[in-house]
This record gives C-alpha cells, sequence and structure tokens, in this order.
C-alpha cells in the first residue's frame, strides 16, 4: 500500500490550494451575505482547467483522475462550500453524464465545453414528491415526430440558471416497461429549449453563493435525439451518476471539516483566558484532537473511494461509507468549531458560523444519511 500522492496529484493541490486562499477565501464572506453568485472566480476556475479536471485531454478536459479531483474540491471546499458544490455539482452531475452514457456526437457538442469550463451543467433528479423515493419520477417525457415533450417539475437543482449555464440533463418517465413499472431516461435539455423555465433563486440555510433552483417543463420540446443513453436505462444511469457524486461531496465534507478545524485551532492559540491560551486546556485540545482525527479518517476513505474508481474497481460500498462518514464529521467540526469559539462562534464575523450552516446539507445532498445507510446496507447483502 502507498498512501504518497503522485507529482501531477501534489500539483493539482498545490494549484487548488494556492488559487483558493488567493481568489476565494477572501471573497466568501461577501458572497455568502448577499447570496452572490462568484461568476469571475467560476470562470477563472475554467480556464485553469478545474471544472475539467477529470475528462479526457480529446473532450476539452485536463486527463486527471479521480485522485487528483477529489484533493481539488477538498481545496476549493476549504475556502468556500459553495464553490466548491458549484464545482463539484458541474463535473460529477453536469458533465459526467456525457462522458458515461453519451455518444460521440454528444460529447463533442455537450462535453466539450463543459470540460473547458467554457459552460457549466445542470442534472435534474429531484422532484416536490420524489427525493429519496427517486423511482416516484413523475416528469414525462412523450415522444412525437416533433421530437420529446415534457411535463413536470424538478426542485433543488444546482447550477441551473447562472449565466453561463447551458442546459441540464433531467430524470423523465418516457413510458411503462415490460414488467408494468414506469421507464425512466435521461434527456438532454438546452437552456434555451422552448417550454422550460427556471424559477428564482432558493432563499437557502447554506451554500447561499450557489445556484439553485427549481424548474419547470411546460410542454417543453427538444430533439429527439437529446436522449441520453438507451431508452429505459435511466433509473441505472443515474444510480451510476450518483456513486461518482458521492466521492464528490465527500471531498467536499472533508473540505470544510478542514477549514473548521483551521479556524478552530487558530482561535484556540490566539484566545487566553486564566492566563493561558484555551488550546492548553485539555477541555479544548482534546476537541481538536478528535476533529483531526476524524478529518485524516474521512480523507483517507474518500481517497480510497477515488482510488478505487482510477483502478476500474467497484467504488460504490467505499463511495457511500465515505459520503455518508465524511458528511457526519464535517457536522461533529462545525459544531466543535463553534463551540471552541464561545459567544464569538455565534456571530456571522466570524467564519465557523458559515461553516455551520454550510454543513448540513452535507448529510442531505447526493443522498441523505439514512439513504446511504439504506445503500450500504444493501451493498452489504442485508
Amino acid at each position: 500500500m502507498n498512501f504518497d500522492l503522485t507529482t501531477e496529484q501534489l500539483d493539482v493541490q498545490k494549484l487548488c490550494r494556492e488559487f483558493a486562499d488567493g481568489e476565494i477565501a477572501p471573497h466568501a464572506e461577501a458572497w455568502d451575505a448577499s447570496a452572490t453568485f462568484p461568476l469571475d472566480v467560476v470562470k477563472k476556475m475554467g480556464a485553469l482547467g478545474l471544472l475539467g479536471l477529470p475528462f479526457p485531454e480529446k473532450y476539452g478536459g485536463a486527463g486527471a483522475d479521480t485522485v487528483s479531483y477529489a484533493l481539488a474540491v477538498m481545496e476549493i471546499g476549504r475556502a468556500d462550500a459553495s464553490v466548491g458544490i458549484t464545482m463539484a455539482a458541474h463535473v460529477s452531475l453536469g458533465a459526467s453524464p456525457f462522458l458515461l452514457f453519451g455518444t460521440e456526437e454528444q460529447k463533442e457538442r455537450w462535453l466539450t465545453p463543459l470540460a473547458r469550463g467554457e459552460k457549466l451543467w445542470a442534472f435534474g433528479l429531484t422532484e416536490p414528491q420524489a427525493g429519496s423515493d427517486a423511482g416516484a419520477t413523475k416528469t414525462t417525457a412523450a415522444l412525437s415526430d416533433s421530437g420529446w415533450t415534457i411535463n413536470g417539475t424538478k426542485c433543488f437543482i444546482t447550477n441551473a440558471g447562472t449565466p453561463i449555464t447551458a442546459g441540464v440533463t433531467i430524470t423523465a418517465v418516457t413510458g411503462t416497461g415490460a414488467d408494468g413499472k414506469p421507464e425512466i431516461s435521461n434527456i438532454i435539455v438546452p437552456q434555451d429549449a422552448p417550454g422550460y423555465s427556471q424559477a428564482k433563486p432558493y432563499k437557502k440555510m447554506g451554500w447561499r453563493a450557489s445556484d439553485t433552483r427549481e424548474l419547470s417543463f411546460q410542454n417543453a420540446t427538444v430533439p429527439a435525439e437529446n436522449l441520453l443513453g438507451p431508452r429505459g436505462r435511466g433509473f441505472k444511469q443515474f444510480l451510476d451518476i450518483l456513486d461518482g457524486g458521492r466521492i464528490s461531496v465527500g471531498a467536499l465534507s472533508v473540505g470544510l471539516a478542514q477549514a473548521c478545524f483551521d479556524a478552530a485551532s487558530k482561535y484556540a492559540k490566539e484566545r487566553h483566558q486564566f492566563g493561558k491560551p484555551i488550546s492548553k486546556f485539555q477541555a479544548i485540545s482534546f476537541q481538536l484532537v478528535d476533529m483531526a482525527v476524524e478529518i485524516e479518517l474521512a480523507r483517507t476513505a474518500v481517497l480510497k473511494a477515488a482510488w478505487l474508481k482510477d483502478q476500474g474497481r467497484d467504488f460504490a460500498t467505499a463511495a457511500a461509507m465515505s459520503k455518508l462518514y465524511s458528511g457526519e464529521v464535517s457536522r461533529r467540526c462545525a459544531n466543535a468549531a463553534v463551540q471552541i469559539h464561545g459567544g464569538y462562534g455565534f456571530m456571522d464575523e466570524y467564519p465557523v458560523s458559515r461553516y455551520f450552516r454550510d454543513c448540513k446539507i452535507n448529510e442531505i445532498g447526493e443522498g441523505t444519511n439514512e439513504v446511504q445507510r439504506m445503500v450500504i446496507g444493501r451493498l452489504l447483502g442485508f
């Protein structure tokens, strides 16, 4: 077993850390306060190749491995979870489906500008009545001579309404299978498709600088060739997509947990009570030690899942475990960071207040903790 990162992986980590410290962290508080999508920074990330890290160079990507990508999300997420999820959702949910299931023509048309970072893309799975029970999808897509006609609603969709969003891939019921169950397929919907609209951004507790909206399809029409992958394979496809996405969210959770530790450790060394830094008190130092231990384990779990994916091996269980554990670690670290800051932790002038709000969604998005345990239990044969 070799836990050393390669030169290429270290270079990606260093690039992202320097970019995050210089371009993201100084502005994160202001973006959060005003719920402003950081368009200029996202464009810079695209120019650096960060939005296309794991995609082949032939499609405009950087050709990096999944471990490098996970390291990148950790560093970006450490500076600002909103920017981190913008990157993670674009790569793992928006662009990856084209690489996994697209035709060569679809890859050249849709994936290339996404891998180059010129455009963002969204993935529409969740609906008002179909969240954890994704098989309860109600959005429909009917095929006729004029193409697909789509009707329905999607909610909680990331990157769907930014100035550089090019479209969304959605799950829709396209018929009834031989077993009598709904036939679910994936449909590509460009941003300018007739009948497709995006609501105003949600007002959110956390991830306030990311773009999250409800989507509406009222007799929206797209060409027949906008089917992504075989008809009726949408359910299996999005399960595969979510496996990769869980590595992204796991990495994002590790980055946020690290930010919590960094802030709490710095404050504990500077804050004096009873004549010495509070970091010298066992009650505080033990909390910091527990944070450091859990972060190290979470980081290792995420990187293991990423490594398994790179090796072409089954990574579903490792991805679900890493996502579940990392999300819970980020929540515990955020809580500890606020506690160590005391009253100041409750004030928005300190970043741990934002971290506390940002961390909770890590236990909900990409499958709730409860769903993760169901997934892991099923994979373990229970």
